[in-house]
């Protein structure tokens, strides 16, 4: 049981008051804060503080004693890695346009790319390790995304209604097709359009979407999206791609889970993101990075399904966010002063306080974290139980789902359905 001390990632996008503010810093930040990352990432570990002042990174520690800190079990279960990636995600502008891939495609890309030669920290690389990344979202504060495509009978009504003249005959072939291989057609032809006809559509769209926001009519939070979008990303596929997409708002302590090929972007919010432990974006737009529109279109899933909206289901005082990912599991207590909880034993687990203070105890050692902190437990730290220090403490416990799913402990990685 020791604390971390965690890396910040500086991107565009971030809050420069969200993660200072956490963190107990300056507000506001000197530079943008867009992500706080708790895990063992190569790209940018944590760090275990020693009682002694001592400091090592976890991907060495994990490197150097697997079985003592994932359990002998779960070693062998995750190649002696820490299978998710815990963080804090804070965007005060949208993010890129983008899906993740599956496992089989990961691994087949990555191999590819390295057989290429393309260096796996290159701008045009798409393939920055061989794992998927499902992921999931919890909101800390009101949290604004698109997410996965929309029913595409719902989209025609909406494009009717925007009713801009330049799109009439897109929206009319989605009427006529109105099903995924639709959506496919009509994302392709607006991803791959030349930048001549994206330099007269896009400011078309915009005229449509500011008659539509002024009549009061349906899809107002549509048109606003897109009037942003444009905004920041003038000329842009993406803002048109972003049509086809459900535009979601989830409240403090709701949840998203976006599985391999969904398509979506974060418009702006605070959250605790946790995923497997990979960095493999395949973008689509509203951003200047590297676009790949042909392995993007390979990896998407154009089935139309509205995005579940998760609340959590109790667990023995916590609130537990079950998906079908097994490589994470996301847990949530909140306590007033006093109050206890025990934190449910099972492999590597990180413990994150997001408000009020808390102090944790595991056999004779005590540890007290307030906010921002956060805790490593290994495999061998069981029986910890966590008690409030303040009547708004909150917490956050990240492990693998391997506990919940324990019929698949026996199944080799590969065999992941």
């Amino acid at each position: 049981m020791e604390l971390l001390d965690n890396p910040v990632r500086a991107y565009a996008w971030g809050s420069r008051t969200v993660i200072a503010d956490l963190l107990g810093q300056e507000v506001p930040s000197p530079h943008p804060q867009a992500e706080l990352w708790f895990g063992a990432h190569p790209a940018d570990p944590s760090h275990l503080m020693h009682a002694d002042g001592g400091r090592i990174s976890l991907l060495d520690a994990l490197r150097a004693d697997p079985d003592g800190l994932l359990g002998s079990d779960r070693s062998g279960r995750w190649e002696a890695t820490l299978p998710f990636l815990l963080k804090v995600l804070a965007a005060d502008e949208p993010l890129s346009l983008q899906a993740h891939p599956s496992i089989e495609q990961a691994r087949a890309g990555c191999a590819a790319e390295d057989a290429a030669g393309i260096d796996r920290d290159a701008p045009d690389r798409n393939y920055r390790d061989a794992n998927h990344k499902p992921e999931l979202i919890c909101a800390l504060t009101e949290f604004h995304a698109l997410v996965g495509f929309r029913e595409p009978a719902a989209t025609v009504r909406l494009l009717r209604a925007l009713d801009v003249p330049e799109l009439a005959g897109h929206t009319e072939l989605l009427a006529a097709q109105p099903d995924a291989d639709g959506l496919r057609a009509l994302f392709t032809t607006w991803i791959t359009l030349p930048q001549s006809m994206l330099d007269t559509l896009v400011p078309a769209l915009q005229e449509g979407c500011v008659r539509l926001v002024g009549s009061g009519g349906d899809f107002q939070a549509e048109a606003r999206t897109v009037l942003e979008l444009s905004e920041r990303y003038p000329g842009d596929a993406g803002v048109l791609a972003a049509l086809l997409l459900n535009r979601v708002t989830i409240r403090p302590g709701e949840a998203l889970f976006l599985p391999a090929g969904n398509l979506h972007a974060y418009l702006s919010g605070a959250g605790i993101e946790l995923m497997a432990n990979s960095d493999n974006v395949l973008r689509g737009g509203l951003t200047p990075k590297h676009v790949d529109v042909p392995e993007l279109l390979r990896v998407l899933d154009f089935g139309a399904m509205p995005p579940p909206v998760l609340t959590g289901r109790p667990d023995a005082g916590w609130v537990r966010y079950d998906t079908p990912a097994e490589e994470f599991l996301l847990r949530r207590w909140e306590g007033a002063d006093a109050a206890s909880v025990a934190v449910p034993d099972g492999g590597p687990r990180i413990l994150l306080c997001t408000a009020g203070a808390a102090g944790v105890r595991s056999g004779n050692a005590e540890l007290e974290i307030k906010r921002g902190a956060s805790l490593w437990l290994g495999a061998t730290d069981t029986g910890v139980t966590v008690q409030a220090r303040a009547d708004d403490t909150q917490l956050f416990l990240a492990s693998d789902a391997l506990e919940r799913v324990p019929w698949i402990m026996g199944r080799g990685r590969g065999a992941r359905s």
